[in-house]
């Protein structure tokens, strides 16, 4: 009996295998043409099928410690997980060490290439609305829908692609579960992005569904400002999107945060959405909403308000000019160790260093 089939014993949902190389025939032998981008996870490239089928082809570049089966049988968990606004999994492909998932491709690429890239995309109100509530979809999907809860764990605005009619679908939401969480040292896609992290998930490696609400708040503020969420180009008080949103809140003055390219938006659901963004990035999780609750209130079916306040990580932490995130996942009780280039994880319970301000809410993209 073939390899594959014996590892195929025991799985309900056998995902499609591909051939090695019917998918270096598919993308010119992985050609830096056909490159889409690269994430913590790898490097993604644009391919076409013999049956004519546009795909991504994301070659998985972190170290599993999963044999073969185990990797099939998450694999074949993760096609099982589908959904309008999740990215459509077609299958995967293991050949000695490669590890390769195959996905549908995207026309439009990336949100934040949308957003703010060299050739973004000119986005009215209603779209971005659409967007934000489509992302928000799909993660309640996630943690409370599917049959399996998953954590995405990366949610950031280049981890959501948009189709030709500008649907957002959600891509990497299962990946992480193919790793050992019990790393410490692990890839930024794998352990999550500054700017986008929970500051419970970026100090005690306290994971959560509410990290992802946590994300999806800084995301729906980038949508809506149509910038990313630090920029040291602008003026002190705007640097740090959050910080900007919340001295705009304070004094009434939301509207200011509205990208200055919209001519035309709805006042209301502005003024909403930022409500929204600024509950989901609470200091504690228990006072961030379900992401079925932000749902709810996006859709105006529910009141967007709550009992929140300026978060203390905008107000207590000191600043510095760390912002990029090297090092990963920190283990339980492990401290994180702000540097200048990185974070680093220091296991000594004696070590009472805190992550600085721009630490957190720095240039995540």
């Amino acid at each position: 009996m073939p390899i594959m089939k014996v590892e195929f014993l025991g799985i309900d949902a056998k995902p499609y295998t591909f051939g090695y190389g019917e998918l270096r025939d598919a993308t010119d032998d992985f050609s830096p043409e056909n490159k889409l981008g690269e994430g913590g996870f790898g490097p993604v490239y644009k391919g076409t099928l013999a049956d004519g089928r546009v795909i991504a082809v994301k070659q998985l570049s972190v170290a599993s410690h999963q044999g073969k089966s185990q990797f099939i049988a998450e694999i074949a968990t993760i096609s099982a997980v589908q959904h309008r606004n999740l990215v459509k999994l077609y299958g995967c492909c293991i050949d000695g060490v490669k590890r390769l998932l195959v996905y549908e491709h995207l026309e439009n690429k990336s949100l934040d290439q949308a957003l703010f890239g060299n050739n973004k995309l000119s986005l009215n109100w209603s779209t971005r609305f659409e967007i934000c509530l489509g992302i928000a979809r799909g993660l309640a999907y996630l943690h409370e829908e599917s049959r399996i809860r998953i954590v995405h764990r990366d949610v950031k605005a280049s981890n959501v692609l948009l189709d030709s009619d500008m649907n957002p679908k959600i891509s990497d939401f299962g990946l992480a579960k193919l790793y050992d969480d019990k790393q410490t040292h692990m890839s930024t896609g794998v352990a999550g992005t500054v700017g986008y992290l929970a500051p419970e998930y970026a100090m005690r490696g306290h994971l959560t569904e509410k990290a992802d609400v946590f994300g999806f708040g800084v995301v729906a503020l980038e949508i809506i400002s149509g910038r990313p969420n630090s920029d040291s180009s602008l003026e002190d008080d705007k640097i740090y999107l959050l910080e900007w949103a919340w001295n705009l809140h304070e004094t009434n003055r939301e509207i200011e945060l509205v990208d200055e390219e919209l001519s035309e938006f709805d006042e209301n659901e502005v003024k909403r959405g930022i409500s929204v963004a600024l509950l989901c990035t609470q200091t504690s999780p228990t006072q961030r909403p379900s992401m079925s609750r932000v749902v709810a209130m996006l859709s105006g079916d529910v009141e967007a308000n709550g009992d929140f306040s300026r978060p203390k990580y905008l107000t207590d932490w000191r600043f510095n000019d760390a912002t990029t995130f090297k090092d990963a996942l920190p283990t339980s009780g492990s401290n994180i160790v702000a540097s200048k280039s990185n974070f680093m994880v220091s296991p000594s319970p004696n070590d009472v260093s805190r992550p600085m301000l721009n630490d957190l809410i720095g240039d995540g993209r």
